[in-house]
């Protein structure tokens, strides 16, 4: 999640030539998303959970969903399917809550502290590999003037500035306070591609944790297995055949609108290849031309429904991960379906 606070340590270690990585930060428009890929069996939420993985994505599980989310509930009978789903909303006001506990916990110990700058829910839409809103490209494009405004907000972190304003004894404390230091408990789990993944776990950030989801220990060991899932089967649904059809069928349809790319990535990387430093003219020029093609490239994804072959092709590949990975699947859904009703109570949802 998200903490606005203090460059410091890493906080997660591979070890013994280990491929696994952190659990990811909250999703940022043009950076991966978390699709809602349902299978056909297995708990709908659980799936959710393995949608976190996926890079391959549209947008994260809704709490409604569309017409492919209504059909694949309706095929896996019993309460189990019933249960709520969370979506990239809900994944925005668990990070906001938890921003908010560290703040009060810095507070607490006697240190000034700001939540960060909380962008408009639709400036905070992840956008994965397919993108199929056409209002929202025409509005933000593939979302670099969020990313530019996100960056220009970190480098005025007040936290940052505030830290550097305190005397080495007390700086060493703010870190303390922070995530318990050096001495703070190290959590470890073994990730699934090999390898065992460590996280220091202490002071308001291991307290915030623990106020939300309730182990922390527990939520390390399901985040960082769901987190890491994707590579196991992402190859594969690269190559597979229906998918590859409709991305041939989707980059048809952007030569015939003047766009000839050949996937939505390399649409997508196209626009980003001009100088980081621009006037303010020519970044209007930039952000137009990137708005263009970010509204062809959604306009095709819809025309060819990319978007629900790449589900359903997902959902295929992700169905068969249940077998050795459904206990941390279950946990992390159950546990994050606890730290949103505790994130409820905390903080309002974005608007």
């Amino acid at each position: 999640m998200k903490r606005t606070d203090v460059a410091r340590r890493p906080a997660v270690n591979t070890v013994a030539g280990a491929t696994a990585t952190a659990p990811p930060q909250a999703a940022r428009p043009g950076a991966p998303a978390r699709p809602p890929w349902r299978p056909a069996h297995r708990v709908t939420a659980t799936m959710c959970a393995v949608a976190a993985v996926a890079s391959l994505a549209l947008t994260a599980c809704t709490a409604d969903g569309g017409t492919s989310a209504r059909t694949a509930r309706a095929s896996v009978a019993g309460a189990a399917a019933a249960r709520p789903e969370l979506g990239w909303a809900e994944d925005l006001r668990i990070s906001d809550a938890e921003q908010h506990l560290i703040t009060q916990c810095m507070k607490a110990h006697g240190f000034r502290f700001w939540d960060e700058r909380r962008p408009s829910l639709a400036e905070s839409r992840p956008l994965g590999y397919v993108q199929d809103d056409v209002r929202w490209a025409r509005t933000y494009g593939y979302g670099s003037r969020i990313l530019a405004a996100e960056d220009r907000a970190r480098l005025g972190n007040p936290n940052l500035v505030y830290r550097r304003t305190l005397s080495a004894d007390r700086q060493k404390a703010y870190d303390l306070a922070m995530d318990g230091g050096r001495e703070a408990r190290v959590l470890s789990t073994e990730a699934p591609m090999g390898g065992r993944v460590t996280k220091q776990s202490g002071g308001c950030a291991g307290d915030a944790e623990k106020a939300l989801y309730g182990d922390p220990a527990a939520w390390f060991a399901a985040d960082t297995t769901v987190s890491n899932l994707r590579p196991l089967y992402v190859g594969r649904l690269l190559k597979d055949g229906q998918f590859t059809r409709a991305v041939r069928a989707w980059a048809r349809c952007m030569r015939d609108a003047g766009r000839p790319y050949a996937d939505p990535a390399a649409a997508r990387q196209a626009t980003r290849e001009h100088s980081a430093q621009q006037s303010p003219a020519e970044e209007a020029r930039t952000f137009a031309a990137e708005t263009r093609v970010a509204v062809a490239d959604a306009t095709c994804a819809r025309t060819t429904s990319l978007r629900s072959v790449g589900q359903r092709r997902e959902a295929h590949y992700v169905a068969a991960l249940t077998g050795g990975y459904g206990k941390a699947l279950d946990a992390y859904a159950r546990m994050k379906r606890l730290a949103f009703t505790r994130a409820e109570r905390i903080v309002p949802a974005r608007t």
